[in-house]
C-alpha cells in the first residue's frame, strides 16, 4: 500500500494501517549526489539523509553531537573530536578518524565544483588521526566557530572514496553511506529513492522508505499533494498558500526563513556587454564601480511593495544579509530608504543623467519567484533612468557564467545556514580567493579590505558578544558601500496531508527527518 494515494477508502483507515513511506516533492534543483562536490541547498537537503556531519545543529540554533560523541578546545588552535564507537557504513565497516580526514582533504578541492565547500576548512592547518576514534584539528589561527563550519561538510567513507569520482557517487556505485537513510536509486532531474538504514547510530527514522522527487513548477508541486502523488511539498507557491490553508485534506507548515535574496553588482573594471548606453553602445567603463550608482539602484527598489505584490507576504523584507534577531543582524541598519527621485540624483552626481541599459541575469528554475521579483525591480530601476532587461537563465547554465562574473547583475539565494552572519561573509562578500577558500559564491567579485579585516577578526574572536559587534560593523561597512544588494527572506512555507507534521532545521532545507506523524 502506498501512502501516497489519497482516496476516499484510504482516507478512512486509521493512522496506523499507512505504510510507512514517505513521498516529498522538492523544489531545489540537485547538482549531483556527491556530497562534496557543491555547497548547494538541494544537494544539501539530498547528503543529509545519506551523509555524516562531525557535529549536527539544533532546529533552534546551537550545535549537537553529530559523528563526534564530544569535542573540546584543547587550546585555542587545537580541537578534539570523540566519534562515537557504533558508527558503520552500510557495507559493514567501521567509520573511524581516516573517514574524517580524507573527506576534510577531499571537500578542499573536488574536480567540476562550481560552489565549493573549501571556505568551511579555510582555516585548518591539520588533521591528525590520534586513535580510530579521535580526530585532532589544528587550525592556522583561532577558530571559534570551526564546528559550526563542520556541521556542513559530510563525511564520505575512504576505502570507496579515495577512488571514486563524481560519476561514481551519482551512478550509485560510491553511495556507501552512514546516514539515517541508505541509498536505493537516483534519477537525475527526477528523483532519489532511499531506504531507512536500521544499522544506523542515531535515532531511528520513523519511514521506511522515502521518495525524493523534484518537481521545479510551484502549480505542479501544489497539484501533486492535492492528488495524492506527494505527501509533503516545500516551498509553496504563495498564490497557493489561502488555498491550501482552506483544504482541510492538507497543511500549510510556515515559519521564518534565513534565507535572503540578493543581487550582486559586477565589480569588473572592463566594459560589459550587458552594460551599454542607451543606444546600445559599451560603455567605456563598468558604472557599477560608482558607489554612487549603487546606492541609486538600492534606494530606487520599493522592497514592501516587493514582499506584498510579488512574494504576497511570503517573505519579509531584507535590508542586510542576516534577518532580525539573528546573530549579526545589525539594527542600525533595518531599513533602507525607498526615494526614487534622490536615486536620479545620485544618477546625475555620478555622471549618468540619462541613465544607461542594463541587463539583470537570473536562474529560472532555483530561487522560488526570482524571475518576477526581477521584473518587479527592472520596472523600478527603468522609472529612474536604467533601462533595466531581464535574462532568465536555467540555474545550470546560469551558475558557471555567474561564478566567471560574466554578468552585470547577478542574483543569488543565500541560505545563512549556519544562523550567523560570518558564513556569508566568508562566501559571499569575501574578497575572492580560490586557495583560501574565500569568496566562492561572491559572484560580483566584490572585495573590500575592511570587509575581510572584520571576517578575520570575527572568526578568531572566542567571545560571542564581540565577535557579534565585528559581525555588527561589517554590516556598515558592506551596507553603506553596496557591496551587495539584499531583496527579502524567504518565509520557510511548507504543505503536507493532514496527518504529518513538518519542523524546519535552521536552514530551508527540506528532508525526510523533518517529517514525522501529528499527534
Amino acid at each position: 500500500m502506498k501512502s501516497l494515494i489519497l482516496s476516499t477508502a484510504l482516507a478512512a483507515l486509521p493512522l496506523s494501517a499507512w505504510a510507512e513511506d514517505l513521498t516529498i516533492g522538492f523544489a531545489d534543483p540537485v547538482s549531483s549526489i556527491d556530497p562534496q562536490l557543491n555547497n548547494h541547498a538541494g544537494d544539501h537537503s539530498v547528503s543529509q539523509h545519506f551523509w555524516p556531519t562531525i557535529v549536527g545543529q539544533r532546529t533552534e540554533g546551537g550545535l549537537i553531537p553529530g559523528l563526534a560523541a564530544e569535542w573540546k578546545n584543547t587550546d585555542p588552535t587545537t580541537w578534539e573530536f570523540k566519534l562515537r564507537d557504533n558508527a558503520v557504513w552500510t557495507d559493514g565497516t567501521p567509520v573511524t578518524a581516516d573517514d574524517v580526514a580524507f573527506s576534510y582533504q577531499r571537500a578542499l578541492d573536488v574536480p567540476g565544483s562550481v560552489a565549493s565547500f573549501k571556505s568551511f576548512l579555510r582555516t585548518v592547518d591539520k588533521v591528525e588521526v590520534k586513535d580510530p576514534h579521535t580526530v585532532v584539528i589544528t587550525t592556522k589561527a583561532p577558530d571559534p566557530i570551526l564546528p559550526i563550519n563542520l556541521s556542513s561538510i559530510y563525511i564520505v567513507s575512504k576505502h570507496v572514496g579515495e577512488t571514486a569520482t563524481t560519476d561514481d557517487y551519482n551512478s550509485g556505485k560510491a553511495m556507501v553511506t552512514s546516514g539515517p537513510y541508505a541509498f536505493v536509486s537516483y534519477t537525475p532531474g527526477d528523483r532519489i529513492e532511499m531506504k531507512r538504514d536500521d544499522n544506523y547510530w542515531g535515532d531511528k527514522q520513523v519511514w521506511d522508505k522515502v521518495s525524493y522527487r523534484y518537481i521545479a513548477n510551484p502549480a505542479a508541486r501544489t497539484a501533486a499533494l492535492l492528488s495524492g502523488d506527494v505527501d509533503v511539498i516545500d516551498k509553496v507557491s504563495v498564490s497557493d498558500i489561502k488555498t491550501l490553508e482552506d483544504n482541510n485534506k492538507v497543511k500549510v507548515w510556515s515559519y521564518p526563513g534565513l534565507r535572503v535574496l540578493i543581487l550582486q553588482p559586477s565589480f569588473n573594471p572592463e566594459p560589459n556587454k550587458f552594460i551599454t548606453d542607451n543606444a546600445g553602445k559599451p560603455l567605456d567603463k563598468n558604472p557599477l564601480l560608482d558607489v554612487k550608482v549603487r546606492q541609486a539602484l538600492n534606494m530606487a527598489i520599493n522592497r514592501e511593495a516587493v514582499v506584498d505584490r510579488v512574494m504576497r507576504g511570503g517573505a519579509t523584507v531584507a535590508t542586510q544579509w542576516m534577518p532580525a534577531d539573528t546573530f549579526g543582524y545589525d539594527p542600525d541598519h533595518a531599513e533602507i530608504a525607498f526615494d526614487p527621485d534622490g536615486a536620479k540624483k545620485l544618477l546625475s552626481d555620478a555622471g549618468y543623467p540619462e541613465g544607461f541599459k542594463l541587463t539583470m541575469h537570473v536562474p529560472g528554475d532555483r530561487y522560488p519567484l526570482a524571475p518576477e521579483t526581477a521584473q518587479a525591480i527592472a520596472q523600478f530601476w527603468s522609472r529612474i533612468g536604467v533601462q533595466t532587461q531581464v535574462e532568465v537563465v536555467p540555474f545550470s547554465v546560469y551558475s558557471g557564467a555567474a561564478n566567471k562574473n560574466e554578468y552585470a547583475m547577478s542574483m543569488i539565494g543565500w541560505g545563512n545556514g549556519t544562523a550567523e552572519g560570518t558564513y556569508a561573509m566568508t562566501s559571499i562578500l569575501a574578497t575572492n580567493d580560490k586557495e583560501k577558500g574565500l569568496g566562492a559564491s561572491n559572484w560580483g567579485r566584490y572585495s573590500n579590505p575592511k570587509l575581510d579585516e572584520a571576517l578575520a577578526a570575527a572568526s578568531s574572536e572566542f567571545d560571542d558578544a564581540k565577535r557579534e559587534a565585528i559581525i555588527k560593523d561589517a554590516v556598515k561597512v558592506v551596507m553603506d558601500d553596496v557591496g551587495i544588494i539584499p531583496l527579502f527572506h524567504y518565509k520557510n512555507i511548507w504543505a503536507s496531508r493532514p496527518d504529518l507534521k513538518v519542523v524546519p532545521y535552521n536552514s530551508d532545507r527540506t528532508e525526510a527527518m523533518q517529517v514525522s506523524k501529528a499527534e
